[in-house]
């Protein structure tokens, strides 16, 4: 069976992942990439012998007009994404798009009914859906054993203030906003699809230390069902950490990347449970959804969640008032 051709708009250090990911399914080759900087292409050529006869172009729609492509990844920064999605939707590709999917509520309902027109896959690279503790937690949540959802405790601290000086992330012309709408956008993203919950109102506070966008938030919210949620998004700090926790009326669950996964239900003693190896990913989802052997695990309906709570909280820091969704 042919591979199917996939083309990169942004050839940056993320896209290398991307590109062994998709050698890796056997079922995907990449045969163009386009970014004005020509100094990345090479690197990901030098990088991904998988990728190294791609051919190269500095605008990506001469690469969408030239070459014969089954699909595209848009791994470019954040504030070009949604009228990338919509010119290569528009040329009958289809499409996996870094986070965050848009900027704004507006352009992700744009993109998501131009999908719709055309039929074609629109996915996000949220890589946290094919992670087996937070599918598990998934399952317990939405599926009852923790009875009644009651609270949601989310953390994530990052050394992003200073790892991203200087560079197109902290300007909110390219990045369209900080460290919330960066890395918060996958903590954002678990929140809701991990336990289904619809949002109701949300609270803000923010501190940008100077830069042109947040660095760090603190967050609280209200869910339709009257659940409450903390979330602490950190750019501040020197070193990574990422905590998630339900509590539900029957038992909790938790992930926490210093211990990994821990349940605890009522008149028990806690426990690890075993969780399988990583089975898949967005690259593999992707490709196997466009040649019809999988369900699309990461769709665009969660960028537009995830947007749609990110604005409300910026409302809510700019005016220093609850907003509701």
């Amino acid at each position: 069976m042919p591979k199917l051709r996939i083309g990169f708009i942004g050839a940056g250090s993320i896209a290398v992942g991307h590109a062994k990911r998709l050698a890796a399914t056997g079922l995907a080759e990449v045969v163009a990439l386009a970014d004005p900087n020509e100094q990345s292409i090479e690197r990901l050529k030098q990088q991904c012998p998988e990728a190294s006869a791609a051919r190269a172009f500095r605008d990506y729609t001469q690469m969408l007009d030239s070459m014969a492509l089954d699909a595209v990844e848009i791994l470019s920064p954040h504030t070009l994404h949604a009228e990338q999605i919509l010119a290569a939707l528009g040329r009958g590709l289809h499409v996996l798009c870094e986070k965050p999917m848009t900027c704004t509520v507006e352009e992700a309902r744009q993109v998501i009914a131009r999908r719709d027109e055309t039929g074609k896959i629109l996915m996000i690279s949220y890589q946290r859906h094919y992670h087996p503790a937070y599918r598990y937690m998934r399952e317990l949540a939405t599926g009852g054993k923790l009875g009644r959802l009651n609270a949601l405790v989310l953390v994530l601290t990052q050394e992003w203030l200073r790892a991203t000086a200087g560079t197109w992330r902290q300007d909110p012309m390219l990045s369209g906003g900080g460290q919330l709408n960066d890395s918060g956008s996958h903590i954002v993203d678990m929140m809701l699809w991990c336990t289904g919950l619809q949002p109701s109102t949300v609270y803000a506070q923010i501190n940008n230390y100077g830069a042109p966008v947040d660095v760090d938030t603190a967050l609280t919210v209200r869910f339709q069902g009257n659940a409450i949620g903390n979330v602490t998004i950190l750019g501040s700090t020197p070193g990574y950490w990422e905590m998630f926790a339900i509590h539900g009326s029957e038992g909790s669950v938790s992930y926490d990347t210093t211990i990994g996964l821990l349940q605890h239900f009522h008149g028990r003693e806690p426990e690890k449970p075993e969780l399988p190896e990583p089975s898949s990913d967005p690259d593999a989802n992707f490709v196997r959804a466009i040649l019809g052997l999988e369900e699309v695990q990461t769709p665009a309906e969660c960028g537009l969640a995830v947007i749609s709570f990110t604005e409300a909280a910026w409302r809510s820091a700019a005016t220093g008032k609850p907003v509701t969704i």
